[in-house]
C-alpha cells in the first residue's frame, strides 16, 4: 500500500508542476491529455470561463470502429486527428499542451504530432 500511495503522490506532484505554467485562455486554450491502459482522452479547455470547447476519446463509437485497441499509439493518432478537426470547427487554431503527469513520449507524443499534422498549432 505504501508504494501505491507514493506513486500516486509522485504523479500528483508532476501534474501540479506541469500545470502551474499552463493556463488556457480564450485565444489559446489548454489541450489536456489523459491516458489509461485501455483508452486515450483529450479535451480543449478554456480555463478563464471553465468550459470544455471540444473533447474526444477512444470510447466514442466513431473512433472505436477504426481502431482495434484504444490504448495504443494508433488510437492516440486517431484521437489527435479528431481533436484537431473538432477544435478547428469551433474556431480554435492554437492550444497549449497539458500532458498532466505523463511524459511527452509514446502515446502522448503520437497524439500531439497527429494534432499538429491535422492543422492544430501546439
Amino acid at each position: 500500500m505504501k508504494q501505491g500511495k507514493a506513486v500516486y503522490q509522485q504523479r500528483m506532484r508532476r501534474r501540479f508542476r506541469v500545470r502551474k505554467r499552463l493556463r488556457g485562455t480564450p485565444e489559446r486554450p489548454r489541450l489536456s491529455v489523459t491516458r489509461s491502459h485501455k483508452h486515450v482522452y483529450c479535451q480543449v479547455i478554456d480555463d478563464t470561463s471553465g468550459h470544455t470547447l471540444a473533447a474526444v476519446s477512444t470510447r466514442e463509437a466513431a473512433l472505436r470502429q477504426g481502431v482495434s485497441h484504444g490504448g495504443n499509439k494508433v488510437a492516440a493518432e486517431a484521437v489527435g486527428k479528431a481533436i484537431a478537426e473538432r477544435a478547428l470547427a469551433v474556431g480554435v487554431k492554437q492550444v497549449c499542451l497539458d500532458r498532466g503527469s505523463f511524459r511527452y513520449h509514446g502515446r502522448v507524443a503520437a497524439l500531439a504530432d497527429a494534432a499538429r499534422q491535422a492543422g492544430l498549432g501546439l
